[in-house]
């Protein structure tokens, strides 16, 4: 069962080392992205450096550092899913020594009303994937760790949000309208595809996440809305919060 897989009992088969070496320190702050558009503004608009190369047999990923008033920030082209996010996330910090990762991406409203015009700022996410029962023993949900601490940043800029749970799945295609009652009922208003993992990840390797996400397309009982997608996973101010928020977070640490 995917629910045993939590395994800290015997000892690791692989480890990073056999592929990129001794572990290394550039930085301390990165940024996860999940939109194409949004990458490829940051390279037009800094003066970016490649930094790091993560490897695979499908190709590569280039791992950029720019300076951004005064500070150096990592960045790179996350994978989509769950289990490539939390991967690239673990690689990533391999190879560069950053320790404190901002991810941001779109979602799928499952309260319109609630999510309608604010961020959304998950407390838990529902563990709807596979990659965290290895890292986490089996829940079905697992804490957002600095949650009220991005809630923070939003309310210091006078930003709408809402705190609340999310649902990470592995299948947006098997979203069935009874599983989105469950998930509803459990007090879930967005679900989307990588947070469940990547927190599970950084809470095992004592890496620090920061989240948020904007929702765009909603799914109702009565149908699915899609209209608002594709700005949601391209909205260029969700980069400038990511950054912003870069030049704040580990300042208590």
């Amino acid at each position: 069962m995917i629910t045993d897989s939590f395994d800290i009992d015997t000892d690791l088969v692989i480890t990073l080392e056999y592929f990129y070496g001794p572990k290394k320190h550039i930085l301390d702050k990165c940024i996860i992205i999940l939109s194409k558009k949004i990458h490829d503004e940051l390279l037009l608009t800094f003066d970016c450096s490649e930094i790091g190369t993560l490897t695979a047999c499908n190709g590569t990923t280039t791992i950029y550092k720019l300076n951004y008033k005064g500070t150096d920030i990592a960045f790179y082209l996350s994978g989509i899913g769950s289990a490539v996010a939390s991967m690239e996330c673990y690689e990533t910090h391999w190879v560069t020594g950053a320790t404190q990762f901002i991810m941001f991406g779109s979602c799928g409203s499952l309260d319109g009303k609630q999510t309608k015009g604010k961020y959304i700022i998950p407390t838990e996410s529902y563990r709807g994937e596979g990659t965290s029962y290895y890292y986490a023993e089996a829940a079905d949900y697992i804490t957002i760790r600095n949650s009220d601490k991005v809630a923070a940043f939003f309310s210091s800029l006078n930003i709408p949000h809402i705190q609340g749970k999310v649902w990470t799945t592995d299948s947006m295609i098997r979203e069935t309208a009874g599983l989105v009652d469950k998930r509803k009922q459990e007090g879930c208003i967005a679900v989307e595809m990588e947070l469940a993992g990547v927190q599970a990840l950084c809470d095992f390797y004592q890496l620090e996440l920061y989240n948020f996400l904007q929702s765009g397309d909603v799914l109702m009982d009565s149908g699915y809305e899609v209209e608002g997608l594709s700005l949601a996973n391209h909205d260029m101010a969700k980069l400038h919060l990511g950054l912003e928020m870069a030049l704040v977070i580990g300042a208590d640490t």
